[in-house]
């Protein structure tokens, strides 16, 4: 099963169905191939992810797309020197232990200079970085970091229940 491709620089209501309607297969794909019984299992499976994992690699995640792939700049640290070729999920193992506070104060300057980055572009301007030589609009890289975040609440919602039983919002 596979999810529908998202144009990367094309009109804002294509975007707006293109995302959406990847969302939706992503729900339909995970829910292929199991039975009624695996569907409606109520536990999670044990897992590596932690929130402050998520935090972390949701601030690389801010700097890759904003500052790399849209302004075209260099990484900085912690990301210029994080080893990623040993350890592709170095951004979330490298949080476990860490000081909260610290990688809560690393995402939200990641956010400042997304906001900034965004701020000065118009919806429809072009990245300086591309993949398989194409560009991404300022649209597609805001859209693409909605989903990205909303997913990622998904998982701290399921983590910040396990640890003390607080939901919603």
């Amino acid at each position: 099963m596979e999810r529908p491709i998202r144009s990367k620089a094309v009109s804002e209501r294509q975007n707006l169905a293109e995302f959406l309607d990847y969302q939706r297969a992503t729900i339909l794909l995970k829910t292929h191939g199991l039975d009624s019984d695996q569907t409606s299992t109520r536990s999670v499976a044990p897992s590596t992810l932690t929130l402050a994992g998520i935090v972390k690699h949701l601030a690389w995640v801010e700097d890759h797309w904003f500052q790399i792939i849209f302004n075209g700049v260099e990484d900085t640290e912690p990301w210029a020197t994080a080893p990623f070729d040993d350890d592709q999920d170095w951004d979330f193992n490298s949080a476990v232990g860490g000081d909260i506070a610290a990688t809560r104060e690393l995402y939200e300057h990641a956010c400042e200079r997304s906001r900034r980055v965004y701020e000065e572009a118009g919806l429809d301007d072009l990245s300086v970085g591309m993949r398989d030589n194409e560009p991404f609009s300022m649209r597609w890289i805001m859209l693409h970091m909605i989903e990205e975040t909303a997913r990622h609440a998904g998982h701290a919602d399921l983590l910040r229940e396990a640890i003390d039983g607080e939901t919603g919002q």
